[in-house]
């Protein structure tokens, strides 16, 4: 399959999976608090990356390992938790939304500190796409006012977490497979998540259902949310650019709202309006 056709297969597949992480990450939510969740998460990853990619640690040089505990932190640590607390106060469709701030961040620190050169198409792509997210963020502020917006704060830092991990991948790491990338991430992360994990309280609480029915959302949130996800989204960003492999996040948010409507959150026509232009945005930004 020819490069162009690769990244957009890898682009539909990362929506579908990412867009999905929101409602796992509410159902976890049931049983879990969001420090448990998060270590949880991550420590899945771990365990199932460690099995498939034990090998591919060799393959990392010493002098790459600093921007891998790098990695580790922005891209994956920090927006774990974040993404985690932000869900305990507003829905997991808003959460999405802003998350869709992903590109626009990444051009903006790659512009400045990375050296990323871009178009003006992807500019007004960027633009489009983030005018669908705020028709679709303000719309739904409008309609949830109980929703404690202050926590939306901390999707935005994430965004910027993401931003940053992308810009440093696509200029420091792009030599290295998608694999060795993604398991030295989650072998720096498993014993800082477990020890978390461990003073989080869950051990005195996991015989109960609810707990149980939350961790088996999460494991497959762990595995296939962020293990598959991040060896995939690596590959998207070698083989394409920062701001491509980024508007994944303009896709995201419809599938997401897909995933609200089986679970009885409300869409607006306005919020339909919204994911049309957010669609059309990610159209130009991938745009030669």
């Amino acid at each position: 399959m020819k490069s162009n056709q690769l990244k957009w297969l890898y682009l539909t597949l990362l929506a579908l999976v990412w867009g999905s992480s929101f409602i796992l990450i509410k159902k976890g939510l049931i049983g879990l608090t969001a420090l448990q969740l998060g270590s949880l998460r991550i420590i899945f990853a771990a365990l199932f990356l460690f099995l498939i990619g034990f090998k591919n640690l060799s393959k990392i040089p010493a002098r790459k390992w600093k921007y891998i505990a790098l990695t580790s932190l922005v891209g994956t640590f920090l927006p774990v938790y974040l993404f985690a607390i932000a869900q305990t106060e507003i829905e997991s469709s808003v959460s999405s939304i802003l998350n869709s701030l992903t590109p626009l961040n990444t051009l903006l620190l790659g512009a400045f500190f990375f050296g990323l050169h871009f178009k003006r198409n992807q500019i007004l792509g960027i633009l489009i796409g983030l005018t669908g997210s705020i028709l679709l963020v303000f719309n739904g502020a409008l309609n949830h006012p109980e929703q404690n917006y202050y926590y939306a704060i901390l999707v935005l830092i994430a965004s910027i977490c993401y931003a940053l991990n992308v810009n440093i991948i696509k200029k420091h790491l792009h030599d290295l497979s998608p694999l060795s990338i993604t398991t030295g991430n989650f072998t720096i992360l498993f014993i800082p998540a477990f020890i978390l994990l461990f003073f989080s309280g869950f051990f005195e609480v996991v015989q109960e259902i609810k707990v149980q029915q939350s961790v088996l959302f999460i494991m497959i949130l762990g595995i296939v949310g962020t293990g598959i996800a991040n060896i995939l989204f690596f590959k998207l960003i070698q083989i394409s650019s920062p701001v491509f492999a980024t508007s994944v996040t303009y896709l995201i948010p419809v599938i997401a709202f897909g995933w609200g409507l089986l679970d009885n959150e409300i869409l607006t026509p306005v919020q339909y309006f919204g994911a049309f232009i957010i669609l059309i945005g990610v159209y130009l930004s991938a745009k030669k």
